[in-house]
């Protein structure tokens, strides 16, 4: 074929927050009418913290109807359409649309001031409606289905079992998990062997990091809010590091060791940070003289990180620049899973194919193929013939990219 078939590793899609009530047990529903104003609230105050409102407006202007793909599936699929996007890995939303789901259940899963039982009962609203969403066209969307796992193993465990039985292929975890187990406690087995039995791919995505540390108290009244100097900087310089930070105790608790075949995905938090990342893990798993009065802590690790990294990880590497695309081997060319980030303004959409180009032009066909859709066909499982309609009609040109 001489189109690239298209595999978008980050996308995300979220109902307007009043339409979550529906979806929710009725039990919490007179809690959700109280929370709904509250999180509206909070939502916009970190619309302006996080700086999105200085530019939503004026991006927004024009865009409004295609922007309602978020929830809308028949605007969905012509944004997909237009950027060329064969299939699509779908996670919640949040600040740009207000759309995240109720009672902390969105990508943050925060586990201070949460009720727990209220954050698994908006994560379940969330995930009955993406179900619903995915079955619409389900060869195209990859559903990722929400799971506060640190408060409740065994619950985890049903909420795998019954997002695999309602079509959808992945659960997104917990970046920061506070003063609860973290990801290398032996008490998570049950979890890693349910999604590896499922086969229901682990994802964590870029976003959650400790915010009071760079812009003070969130939930504080606006008269008492305090304006710290370089709090943006902070945080986008830290981010990507609370992201990893799963995947540095997942691999020297020995999760890949007992669970060969578990599937996990780090998401927007760019590539760029491969390669040094495993350099380090790699110099501090070798026998050194640094090393020697430490004792043995990684016997119980076979291989080296680098090599579980390579056989268990993929990273989805959101609007994707020409500078990670030119790490492609360093970074491990197998691992990489192009992303459009849509709906979001930092994304590629309503651009994306000039960005995909601007990337990708010139490099060999099977290099692009594979960091565009290849590996995540592989990585997920993917059904590429019945794919190939899509990509007959609206997958991008290889001509274009020589």
């Amino acid at each position: 074929m001489d189109r690239y078939l298209v595999v978008s590793s980050d996308c995300h899609a979220g109902l307007p927050p009043e339409q979550y009530r529906a979806y929710l047990d009725p039990q919490y529903r007179d809690a959700f009418d109280v929370a709904l104003p509250i999180q509206i609230e909070l939502t916009q105050a970190a619309a302006k913290r996080f700086l999105v409102a200085d530019i939503n407006d004026d991006w927004r202007k024009g865009r409004e109807d295609l922007l309602t793909g978020a929830w809308d599936h028949e605007q969905r699929l012509r944004v997909l359409d237009g950027d060329g996007v064969a299939a699509e890995v779908i996670f919640p939303d949040g600040i740009t649309e207000m759309n995240m789901p109720p009672f902390g259940a969105g990508l943050s899963m925060p586990t201070e001031n949460i009720a727990p039982e209220l954050q698994w009962a908006g994560a379940r609203s969330h995930n009955r409606w993406l179900a619903e969403l995915c079955q619409m066209a389900p060869e195209r969307h990859i559903g990722v289905a929400i799971v506060p796992a640190l408060w409740d193993v065994e619950e985890a465990v049903r909420e795998v079992e019954w997002a695999r039985t309602n079509g959808l292929q992945g659960i997104m975890l917990p970046v920061q998990w506070g003063k609860l187990s973290p990801y290398h406690h032996p008490k998570y087995d049950p979890l890693w062997a349910a999604c590896q039995d499922h086969e229901m791919v682990i994802h964590f995505h870029s976003g959650p990091a400790p915010i009071e540390d760079y812009f003070g108290k969130m939930d504080a009244p606006p008269e008492e809010r305090e304006d710290l100097p370089g709090a943006m900087g902070i945080y986008i310089s830290e981010v990507a590091f609370y992201l990893v930070r799963p995947l540095t105790f997942m691999m020297w608790g020995g999760v890949f060791e007992r669970f060969p075949r578990l599937k996990v995905v780090l998401t927007e938090g760019t590539s760029i940070w491969v390669p040094e990342y495993l350099a380090l893990l790699d110099q501090r798993y070798s026998n050194t003289h640094y090393s020697a009065k430490l004792g043995d802590y990684h016997s119980h690790l076979k291989m080296k990180p680098s090599e579980y990294f390579a056989r268990n990880v993929a990273v989805g590497a959101s609007c994707m620049p020409r500078r990670e695309a030119e790490l492609r081997h360093e970074i491990g060319i197998e691992q990489i899973m192009w992303g459009s980030d849509y709906p979001h303004p930092e994304g590629s959409w309503p651009y994306t194919p000039d960005q995909m180009h601007e990337t990708f032009h010139g490099l060999p066909e099977n290099e692009i193929a594979a960091m565009l859709g290849g590996n995540a066909v592989r990585f997920y499982g993917l059904d590429a013939e019945k794919l190939a309609p899509h990509v007959a009609r609206i997958g991008p040109e290889k001509a274009r990219f020589r």
